[in-house]
């Protein structure tokens, strides 16, 4: 059976209205998602990386993201044809192994815990396939790289691109 590797954030978990609310809260401005085209809120604003990374450093930071939309049920299919792996490069925020782990459970409670990989370089997965929107992943990953749209890398044009879940379904169940 062929092997899926599903990154988590901005894939399955929707990280950007939390991290958007956030900055704009804390830092009394109005980002909306349409700024976001293209880069990454770190991007737009160097001068606060260390604040923006700050939370994610919060210990429940990813505890309650949304999930997108149809992920569940497309990756509940997928399990028939493939073995699934979710791999979250948790290393680069180390208080966010629980919250992750625990938000896992709680909305993909079909998968097994075991097939859950929180790594920082994804090159050590060992799958067919890596489901990623960050495309620093894709370079040393043996297998192919599908990358999940995200308003950061809308400009990307070098890999096999995916724009939701029903186009994963469309991908590997057509």
């Amino acid at each position: 059976m062929k092997r899926i590797a599903i990154d988590m954030d901005e894939v399955i978990a929707d990280i950007i209205p939390k991290q958007l609310t956030r900055y704009n809260d804390t830092f009394n401005e109005a980002l909306t998602l349409k700024d976001l085209h293209g880069y990454k809120l770190r991007h737009l604003r160097p001068e606060r990386v260390e604040d923006i990374c700050n939370f994610y450093r919060e210990p429940n930071f990813f505890r309650d993201l949304g999930v997108m939309k149809d992920s569940q049920e497309v990756i509940q299919e997928l399990m028939g044809k493939y073995e699934i792996f979710i791999t979250t490069a948790a290393m680069e925020y180390p208080t966010s192994f629980t919250a992750k782990y625990e938000w896992l459970k709680e909305h993909f409670p079909f998968l097994n815990d075991l097939n859950f990989v929180f790594c920082g370089d994804k090159s050590i997965i060992n799958a067919d396939y890596l489901i990623d929107d960050n495309v620093k992943h894709f370079p040393n990953f043996k297998g192919q790289g599908i990358l999940f749209t995200s308003p950061h890398n809308v400009n990307e044009t070098k890999y096999v691109r995916v724009n939701n879940w029903q186009e994963v379904r469309d991908y590997f169940l057509k």
